[in-house]
């Protein structure tokens, strides 16, 4: 396994690629992919335990090795502890990634290999490189979609992992997509109105952006022509603890401005930059079962009455057909929609993995619902439930507090 090392800061960082099957058990297919991954440690901290951190998603890659404020927030705090792993999933950053000149594979030959990119593969690249590295466990750190794959971890390889760490990702288990989308629209709706309560005079705002938006009027500097669900969208902002920050700027700008159209395509989200995101995002709720476009199948009656009512991660495939960048992965974007997904997830195995952690619970998260959380979190007693309304999804990534307290948590130790 190719490793070169370099110095950043006061972090040695090793950096290795790990070339492994694409189709994880089946020796009759030779296809290979490379997996990267950075080993970062501090000075004096090179013999420590691994943690290995799983990003969220799908379909991005992990952070970069900066000490805060450029880099993620929860470094310095993983560094007192570990070694840190930066794993960058299979598909994205250094890890053979998928990008737009790959649909020259075709549709059915790029939607075939977009399959193999799951979380129970980026499991299995994960035990590949801990034997790599001589480990006979280590500890994990998912942050959304990453706790959704360490829920696969627990599922199939609980024995490699001394500590688990998780925040905002208690996916549910054993569940159909659509009973997961039905209830972040339900999080979505008292999101909105807790929004406009605070700054009522900003509903009106939406509905005169929404009126130029029906009218063809919004145009984006990439030439996209805004659709009504796409201004909609821009409400994922709410599932982060500045997100309010983000559309109070947007409703209080000239709709007619440059600024606002610049913002505008800066709050939506789903662009073409990490295209695996809408390519196969439902997927992630799939255990068992095909998507078939779960979030416009389940959206409310409300929701279509009222467009002033913010969406979250709710794809809608309309958007293959309005927003340029995204108009090339179309055919393979409704033929992933089709596919009917393995399970991910055995319930029975993850109650039986004896895992010891601990886990952030966000009371009024937007993506990833309390309720199905705590159903989760109901299987792994070993884990200890951090419940809180003081963050929304992204508290790992803004306050450095968040992995230091699970860390304290799952010790024993008084936390801070």
């Amino acid at each position: 396994m190719p490793v070169t090392t370099r110095r950043m800061q006061n972090l040695t960082i090793d950096d290795h690629t790990l070339t492994v099957p694409l189709v994880w058990g089946d020796p009759a297919d030779a296809r290979t992919i490379d997996v990267h991954a950075a080993v970062v440690a501090r000075e004096g901290g090179e013999h420590l335990p691994y943690l290995v951190f799983l990003q969220g998603g799908p379909g991005h890659e992990a952070p970069r090795a900066f000490h805060s404020p450029s880099g993620p927030p929860w470094l310095d705090a993983a560094l007192e502890h570990y070694r840190v792993v930066l794993l960058d999933q299979r598909g994205t950053g250094r890890s053979t990634p998928v990008s737009d000149r790959d649909l020259e594979r075709g549709t059915v030959e790029l939607s075939e290999y977009i399959t193999h990119l799951r979380a129970d593969s980026i499991v299995r690249d994960a035990e590949a490189l801990r034997t790599e590295l001589g480990a006979d466990t280590w500890s994990v750190l998912g942050q959304s979609f990453g706790g959704f794959t360490t829920l696969s971890y627990l599922s199939t390889d609980a024995a490699s992992l001394e500590h688990v760490y998780i925040t905002g990702g208690l996916s549910a288990v054993g569940r159909h997509p659509d009973d997961v989308y039905a209830l972040t629209y339900e999080k979505m709706r008292e999101a909105s109105e807790r929004y406009y309560r605070r700054f009522p005079s900003h509903r009106d705002a939406m509905r005169r952006i929404l009126d130029l938006a029906d009218a063809g009027d919004i145009v984006l500097p990439g030439g996209e022509m805004v659709s009504v669900s796409r201004v909609r969208s821009a409400g994922s902002a709410l599932g982060s603890n500045d997100g309010w920050q983000t559309l109070w700027r947007l409703l209080e700008l000239d709709p007619h401005s440059n600024a606002f159209r610049h913002d505008l395509a800066a709050a939506m989200p789903f662009d073409a930059r990490n295209p695996l995101y809408l390519a196969f995002h439902e997927s992630s709720y799939a255990d068992g079962h095909a998507t078939n476009w779960s979030a416009e199948r389940t959206e409310p009656d409300d929701f279509r009455a009222d467009p002033t009512l913010f969406t979250g991660e709710h794809v809608r495939r309309e958007w293959l057909d309005t927003v340029p960048t995204l108009q090339p992965w179309r055919e393979v974007t409704l033929t992933l929609a089709e596919f009917e997904w393995p399970r991910l997830y055995d319930g029975d195995a993850i109650a039986a993995s004896d895992a010891r952690g601990a886990t952030s619970i966000y009371v009024n998260d937007v993506y990833v619902p309390f309720e199905f959380a705590m159903e989760t979190a109901s299987l792994i007693p070993g884990v200890t439930p951090w419940i809180t309304s003081e963050h929304e999804h992204n508290g790992l990534r803004s306050d450095a507090d968040v992995l230091a307290r699970l860390i304290d948590l799952a010790h024993g130790r008084r936390v801070r």
